[in-house]
């Protein structure tokens, strides 16, 4: 065959090719336009809808609360966690987070009205210009805040401002009003509330939520135990609501092994996506135990996930919330913005964390309660259909939140009517700032917990806290059985609140709270992980 006839042959198949890519093409386009279209007839009524809104309607329309309330709508439709968040709202979600936040740089509390200094934080604005725990904030700058029933949160944004602005804060302390001109800054926001030593072996971490700064600050907490003989951490997650995903992967990784599974997300438009341990954590080789109850959503699920499924660890607790979403925000120009769920979460054993949706869904732990899973561990809601193998093959089940592998009820037989009306009252709060008024200086030079507990125990906290209910709040025990049962679990969480206004702050209040934690006590029982392998 001549050369030129093979040319010919090969620009006649060439013309084939390319006209059957243009027909392909011409369809794909077709079909992609015929697609557009279609989603564009599925939304365009909403937008009719408010272009008649703005023809028709009798008043000037406020476009703007309208459109959020209609993004709001559409919104609630999809799942209970995709939301619109106006800017102040998307901006209070993301400071909490963050790590840091503008502001002056206290910790307070509001027992009786008044809101009292329960912490200076070191380096920040107040501390540079001598505000003291136990001070009374009387007014931010000309608005009194003190005996007027000021909402706390209102107090809270009073106080905050960009840093470099100023704002003055006048204190009652030792009946003498002092104002002080404070120049906002940076304020550190730690979610590491406390890290202790428990006893020569055990150590305790309680973190509060997975923010920027959870990886840095475990691993600070987690050297400093592991130079005090650690070799078991007691890590509690109860009432983690979560956080940035990033944290709970580099906090996995702190205890996994290289090629460990840790979490994967899937979803209608993003394929699997595993990610996997690198087997560099400085806590691998560490016994542990991890606290989770009914609050424990979120990051803290992938985290607690994580060690059950690959037997790494005791899950001891209640049933965790069951929030298991992958989020993305999406933001605006005016500062609002959408979180968007995108994707769910599964445990390495192939559990959905998210729990199914239903028209009672945000009263779930309601139900929970009502239906005695709290109460009782054969009560939870276990779906028999949804069995998983962890990597030793032992059984856990899906269908939302991680089931402890050791239960621990919640207790309800302890409120007594003393109790309640103490707590209804606030005295054991108000009670711990009036001793520290009266005791500030010796309270305040304690640092050591060992000191702090002889101090206590010298200081006769009991009877001065019963006086102090009966004077001040009119409270007295019904009988003496009455009290006798009720100090058991009351008198530690009086000295906790006391101990805090310590040098050793919440590191002493979860200390002496732990002596009523019956999770905390089950945890320090021997507990192995029988694998079947």
């Amino acid at each position: 065959m001549s050369e030129k006839r093979i040319s010919s042959v090969w620009v006649a198949v060439l013309g084939v090719a390319l006209g059957a890519l243009l027909v392909l093409t011409v369809q794909k386009v077709s079909e992609n336009s015929r697609r557009l279209n279609a989603r564009y007839q599925d939304w365009r009524k909403l937008n009719l809808i408010l272009e008649k809104v703005d023809e028709m309607y009798v008043d000037t329309v406020d476009h703007k609360s309208v459109t959020d309330a209609a993004v709001t709508a559409a919104l609630s439709k999809l799942d209970p966690h995709s939301v619109y968040m106006p800017p102040a709202e998307l901006e209070e979600s993301e400071t909490d987070l963050a790590g840091n936040f503008d502001g002056i740089g206290i910790q307070f509390n509001v027992p009786n009205d008044t809101a009292i200094v329960l912490e200076v934080i070191p380096g920040g604005p107040s501390e540079k210009i001598g505000m003291l725990p136990g001070d009374r904030l009387l007014s931010v700058d000309d608005k009194v805040i003190a005996g007027v029933k000021f909402p706390q949160d209102s107090m809270v944004r009073r106080m905050k401002g960009p840093a470099g602005t100023k704002v003055t804060v006048t204190v009652l302390r030792d009946g003498v009003q002092i104002p002080f001109e404070i120049t906002r800054g940076k304020i550190p926001v730690h979610c590491v509330d406390a890290a202790f030593m428990v006893d020569d072996k055990t150590g305790y971490i309680r973190l509060s939520k997975f923010s920027r700064t959870t990886y840095s600050e475990v691993v600070n907490a987690s050297i400093e135990l592991l130079t005090q003989g650690m070799t078991h951490l007691i890590f509690d997650i109860r009432d983690n609501t979560g956080g940035y995903f990033d944290q709970a992967l580099l906090l996995s990784n702190l205890f996994l092994g290289r090629g460990d599974l840790i979490v994967y997300m899937e979803g209608l438009h993003r394929k699997r996506e595993e990610y996997k341990a690198d087997g560099k954590g400085i806590m691998r080789l560490t016994k542990l135990t991890v606290l989770i109850n009914e609050s424990s959503a979120s990051s803290s699920e992938i985290f607690a996930g994580a060690i059950q499924d690959n037997d790494r660890g005791v899950i001891i607790g209640r049933r965790s919330y069951g929030k298991g979403l992958v989020q993305e925000p999406v933001y605006f120009t005016d500062g609002s913005g959408v979180r968007l769920t995108v994707a769910r979460f599964y445990t390495p054993s192939g559990r959905c964390i998210q729990k199914p949706y239903s028209d009672d869904y945000q009263y779930d732990i309601i139900k929970r309660y009502n239906d005695g899973e709290m109460t009782d561990a054969d009560s939870i809601k276990v779906d028999k259909s949804e069995l998983f193998y962890t990597r030793g093959g032992r059984k856990v089940y899906g269908g939302g939140g991680i089931i402890p592998d050791v239960f621990v009820p919640m207790d309800t037989t302890l409120a007594t009517q003393f109790y309640v009306d103490c707590n209804r009252k606030a005295t054991p709060m108000r009670f711990a700032s009036d001793y520290f008024d009266k005791h500030k200086a010796e309270l305040s030079s304690i640092d050591d917990y060992d000191k702090l507990l002889k101090y206590l125990d010298s200081s006769s906290i009991e009877s001065r806290f019963l006086s102090f209910a009966k004077a001040k709040d009119g409270l007295a025990p019904a009988s003496g059985a009455e009290w006798e049962e009720t100090k058991t679990y009351l008198m530690p969480q009086v000295k906790a609140l006391v101990g805090r206004y310590s040098k050793l702050g919440d590191n002493a209040f979860y200390h002496l709270y732990l002596d009523v934690d019956d999770t905390f006590e089950e945890a320090m029982k021997p507990h192995e992980i029988v694998t079947v392998r």
